[in-house]
């Protein structure tokens, strides 16, 4: 049996098994959403996230923005 190399980051405890990024509800997640979402916000020094600094991933900003075209009328 092979075993798994686990990696969490100090920081928010983001977790990588093999290097692939599992969310807390243990689903798979991408580096690059994890990096717009926290890292880039919030990371210090001691984050382990690869990619942190790309803005390749997901956002606030485009979150707020699919959340704003859905509902126009709250706009005004």
């Amino acid at each position: 049996m092979t075993e798994k190399t686990v990696s969490e980051c100090p920081k928010c405890s983001a977790k990588w098994i093999d290097g692939q990024l599992y969310w807390s509800t243990g689903k798979e997640g991408c580096p690059h959403d994890l990096a717009g979402l926290v890292c880039n916000n919030l990371g210090d020094e001691t984050c382990i996230n690869p990619v942190k600094g790309s803005d390749s991933g997901d956002t606030w900003e485009r979150r707020l923005g699919i959340l704003r075209s859905l509902n126009p009328e709250d706009n005004e």
